[in-house]
């Protein structure tokens, strides 16, 4: 007899169990993302995207940035991701502290723009960096040989100056991915191409700047995009759910965050000086 009733209450558990987890999965949601720090390692970002733009029960997406920018690629594939989201659902970005250079990239593809009044934002550009370590080699004398295929296949390298061709295909090449970031931003902002260009310059805005050169859309913080969002699916009863990528093996063994993320030693940039209060 007792036998019975324990059978008979794990098998009640195991259907409200069910029963729950249907129930949640079909609930609508606001899903929150986070785009923080260097944007680098894109991967994980598209794929939470992605995750989301195919989860039917996700009604709008929040994503919240905090980033001063990074890798070109990196920040034109989290682009591409929130634009295809866009198409087919609602997509809010939160601006924190900075959301600068390709920070602001990736928030150029998204449906409505909120930022704090003293979020940093804007710095608009490309930077693309050359260290000379020549003279230096010089006087250790150490002599360093280039074995290359073409003249240009060491351009980069900090054992030799540019040559003054050099510095004009470099010049070349940051001036045609910065027409991409300028024409990123005037596909959804209303903004015309030759306007932004007077102050797409680098420099960089206040929250309540941005809004006044149309940059951003509202003021308002996290909360304010998040009821933003519930109203623009219309369902303003969704529940908010963060979705995140899962840790590593590693994390979970040691139980803290272990990352061997970072920017590679040279590469093309919409990245800014890091700003802070002191």
């Amino acid at each position: 007899m007792k036998k019975k009733i324990i059978i008979t209450l794990i098998a009640l558990a195991v259907v409200f169990y069910v029963f729950s987890a249907v129930n949640y999965s079909l609930k609508p949601k606001i899903a929150l993302i986070k785009i923080e720090g260097v944007i680098s390692d894109y991967y994980e970002t598209v794929k939470l995207l992605n995750q989301v733009r195919k989860d039917d029960s996700v009604k709008a997406v929040v994503i919240k940035v905090d980033s001063p920018g990074g890798a070109v690629g990196a920040s034109q594939e989290i682009y591409r991701a929130i634009e295809k989201l866009r198409d087919e659902k609602p997509v809010i970005v939160s601006m924190g502290n900075v959301a600068a250079s390709g920070g602001y990239y990736v928030s150029a593809a998204a449906t409505e723009i909120f930022a704090n009044p003293g979020t940093i934002t804007g710095s608009i550009g490309v930077i693309i960096q050359h260290v000379d370590f020549s003279k230096v080699l010089d006087k250790l004398g150490i002599k360093v040989n280039n074995i290359k295929s073409g003249k240009n296949k060491d351009i980069l390298y900090p054992n030799k100056p540019l040559t003054p061709e050099q510095k004009k295909l470099l010049e070349k090449t940051v001036l045609d991915v910065y027409d991409q970031f300028l024409d990123a931003i005037v596909k959804y902002r209303p903004i015309a191409k030759e306007a932004l260009k007077k102050y797409a310059d680098g420099r960089v805005f206040s929250g309540k700047q941005a809004k006044k050169l149309n940059l951003v859309d509202k003021i308002g913080n996290i909360e304010d995009a998040i009821e933003e969002a519930k109203n623009k699916s219309q369902f303003k009863e969704a529940i908010v759910v963060e979705f995140k990528e899962k840790p590593k093996l590693l994390e979970e063994l040691f139980g803290s965050e272990i990352s061997f993320k970072g920017l590679p030693m040279s590469g093309m940039y919409y990245l800014m000086s890091f700003w802070h209060y002191s």
